[in-house]
């Protein structure tokens, strides 16, 4: 339980942004989001825009931990990284690899995209192999697959030798089923949990049922950092960090989350900073020869100026944040003076 500040604490300080983006992503092309100021720096709120407040008060309460509490720990200062590859055509892979800044040691590649066939994703892999030749690869179908078409993915993408395919079906219990049926078949492609860890009101239920040889975790739909770490702890199983689309600003809380790991093991997703057509600091985020430092973002006035959201997006950004405070009240946490800036 944690004291959280005062609702006009954050009201005072919110700034909504609406980044354009390079790539079409989760079927917008603007990433929005409110920002907030605490003591330590800003924090940075961020749900998608699908998501109710049950889910949405989960990244209020990163965007406070960040904005209000230090990091955990740190065990390390630079992270490596992934490149990210959207479910963009062949012919535009070289162009968004080319964003990255030197060497791309790993590339994760979206697939299962809705209205694209297997094929597709084949051909875009096989782009990024071309485009990256001694890369790891790896590739995240966001639970777009059922468990004929998984299998059937798996059995394609074999020859590419990926580290782990990520949420190749949607629910846990169909990643476990997943994972039997490939072992059976020989397929040696590690299954990695995403969805079936962040969404879920139990995420030990992925280690406990044995669907995933490792998870994918997020720190603002975990809650922050100290309760994904918990999460980590508790599961027994490798982690990766992954992003969730955030600006330079809101990246820091996977950073300071893959930052006080034990272990890290894979290059985590927290490279999406690439895929923004505009950031809110004039030094953001983009990973150098496949790693990105541990350091704070702080928004660069004329920057939050350039993409602040007004009006209609402002209010309903500000009626979210309202909303996901009352179900973090709701669920015991306890409001108060948690320090001015």
């Amino acid at each position: 339980m944690r004291e959280l500040p005062l609702l006009e604490q954050l009201e005072d300080t919110a700034v909504v942004v609406s980044v354009p983006l390079n790539v079409r992503f989760r079927g917008v092309e603007h990433r929005e989001a409110l920002l907030v100021r605490g003591p330590q720096g800003w924090g940075e709120f961020c749900p998608f825009l699908e998501y109710g407040p049950d889910e949405s008060a989960r990244w209020l309460a990163c965007a406070i931990e960040t904005a209000w509490e230090p990091a955990p720990e740190a065990r390390r200062d630079r992270i490596p990284v992934n490149a990210t590859m959207p479910a963009v055509g062949p012919e535009r892979v070289p162009e968004v690899l080319g964003r990255s800044r030197g060497s791309v040691r790993e590339v994760k590649i979206k697939v299962a995209e809705k209205g694209q066939s297997l094929a597709d994703d084949v051909a875009r892999v096989r782009a990024v192999r071309r485009a990256a030749p001694d890369a790891v690869l790896k590739m995240d179908a966001n639970g777009g697959w059922d468990h004929r078409e998984a299998l059937e993915a798996l059995r394609a993408l074999a020859e590419f030798e990926p580290a782990y395919v990520e949420q190749p079906v949607a629910d846990i219990e169909g990643l476990a089923r997943l994972r039997e049926a490939a072992d059976k078949e020989g397929l040696r492609v590690p299954v990695a949990a995403d969805e079936s860890v962040r969404k879920e009101s139990d995420p030990l239920r992925v280690a406990r049922l044995g669907a995933a040889d490792l998870i994918v975790v997020k720190a603002a739909p975990l809650g922050g950092p100290r309760n994904a770490l918990d999460i980590i702890e508790n599961a027994g199983l490798p982690a990766v960090v992954s992003s969730a689309l955030e600006t330079s600003v809101g990246m820091y809380s996977g950073l300071a989350l893959a930052a006080a790991l034990p272990r890290l093991e894979h290059g985590c997703g927290l490279g999406t900073a690439s895929l923004l057509a505009g950031d809110l600091t004039a030094d953001p985020l983009i990973p150098e020869d496949g790693c990105l430092p541990v350091r704070r973002v702080s928004p660069d006035p004329g920057r939050l100026d350039e993409f602040r959201a007004d009006g209609g997006r402002r209010d309903w950004w500000m009626k979210r944040l309202s909303d996901s405070y009352q179900r973090l009240l709701a669920r015991g946490e306890r409001s108060g003076d948690a320090g001015h800036e």
